[in-house]
């Protein structure tokens, strides 16, 4: 077993392990490179179905090349996908900077919808090594009546052990990439062939690390304009993954009241 099998092998028993757990559960698609791998993966470990619907907070912000990916991939992989409107700006939080506000949409977005299907867990597509406060994180992560995070008071997780075993109505985030790279995550596409959004792929000397809405969203100087050669970039490269997200250069607790309410 090879070190992209090992990390297959402990998404598919976490994933597996979450649908054994939870009655009520959901998957989130943002579209990006690390969900849809969480998509492949979800459908590996249900032999090609993925037994759980798909969750989508629609900002209405989105690339346009994204929202043809989602229309062409959900049908093309079977998906039970289920998209409502983020609440507009007016409802969000005016203490937050002007990227971190727009991007609190999706949390509250993500709020409504967990309550509205009422939801045990929903299953979470971010890594440890994307930002330092998701680096806190667990794979199986409660949540407070309000989907409020408490990053201070988190379960231990040894050993590939871990707790399910929460007091009834604790909702639970669970992240089966939480031990992926970014690197991780493009040599699996690459032997998986699995599909991406074009915009992650260089045109006239740019390309997104990151995707998100447009208006808070940047690409970054590239040359890479194929999986190999985005692999190469990233062997030697010095830029945060996150660079291209205004927010993450807004101010420096922004992303952790994110995190701490609920965000994705």
């Amino acid at each position: 077993m090879n070190h992209l099998d090992a990390l297959e092998a402990q998404s598919v028993y976490i994933l597996r392990e979450a649908y054994n757990k939870f009655d009520r559960m959901g998957i989130l698609w943002s579209l990006g490179k690390d969900s849809n791998v969480m998509l492949w993966l979800a459908r590996k470990a249900f032999f090609g179905h993925v037994p759980f619907p798909t969750l989508f907070c629609d900002t209405g912000k989105k690339f346009p090349e994204m929202y043809a990916f989602q229309k062409r991939y959900k049908d093309e992989w079977g998906i039970n996908l289920i998209v409502r409107d983020c609440p507009p700006i007016e409802e969000i939080d005016p203490t937050l900077p002007p990227a971190a506000r727009s991007a609190a949409r999706k949390t509250e977005g993500l709020k409504r919808i967990i309550a509205e299907l009422d939801m045990q867990a929903v299953v979470a597509g971010i890594r440890r090594d994307e930002q330092a406060t998701r680096a806190k994180e667990r794979v199986f992560s409660p949540r407070g009546e309000n989907a409020e995070w408490d990053f201070r008071d988190q379960p231990p997780e040894f050993w590939d052990q871990f707790k399910t075993d929460f007091a009834p109505g604790t909702h639970i985030r669970v992240h089966p990439l939480l031990h992926w790279t970014e690197l991780d995550i493009w040599l699996y596409i690459q032997r998986e062939r699995i599909p991406v959004v074009d915009l992650y792929f260089a045109k006239d000397g740019k390309r997104y690390r990151s995707l998100g809405d447009v208006d808070i969203t940047f690409p970054v100087d590239s040359d890479a304009d194929t999986v190999e050669k985005i692999i190469a970039e990233l062997r030697e490269t010095k830029v945060a993954e996150r660079s291209g997200r205004a927010m993450d250069h807004e101010a420096e607790d922004a992303f952790e009241r994110l995190r701490s309410a609920g965000y994705m």
